[in-house]
């Protein structure tokens, strides 16, 4: 069965200081998400024990603090994140990101905030 979504359809989540998030495929083992982080917004730093992510912007540039070190993520462009290192996607500019988060297992259950 094949299901079209966006975030037309997708189920809608609102997380940290207003980011919003829609579940594009919501697969026990492969999660996509799609974000928005208003400008000067960032998550918690965490890590994930099993799933392996793939942070994809879509537009904007994405800050990702992974292990220490930043990393600009400019539009069209993504970043890995291993099983177990400790991450942090924030938004240093001044509008909003969009972005795509893949995740081989999906992550729910599979977080711990630092």
């Amino acid at each position: 069965m094949i299901l079209k979504r966006s975030v037309e359809n997708a189920e809608h989540y609102s997380w940290g200081d207003h980011c919003d998030g829609w579940v594009l495929a919501p697969s026990p083992d492969m999660m996509v998400i799609q974000e928005r982080m208003p400008a000067a917004t960032a998550e918690r730093r965490h890590f994930h024990t099993k799933a392996r992510q793939f942070f994809y912007v879509l537009s904007g540039e994405l800050t990702m603090e992974l292990e220490g070190v930043h990393h600009a993520i400019a539009a069209m462009s993504g970043i890995e994140i291993p099983p177990g290192a400790r991450h942090q996607a924030r938004n240093d500019s001044d509008s909003d990101v969009y972005f795509l988060v893949v995740s081989s297992p999906s992550t729910r259950g599979d977080r711990t905030d630092l």
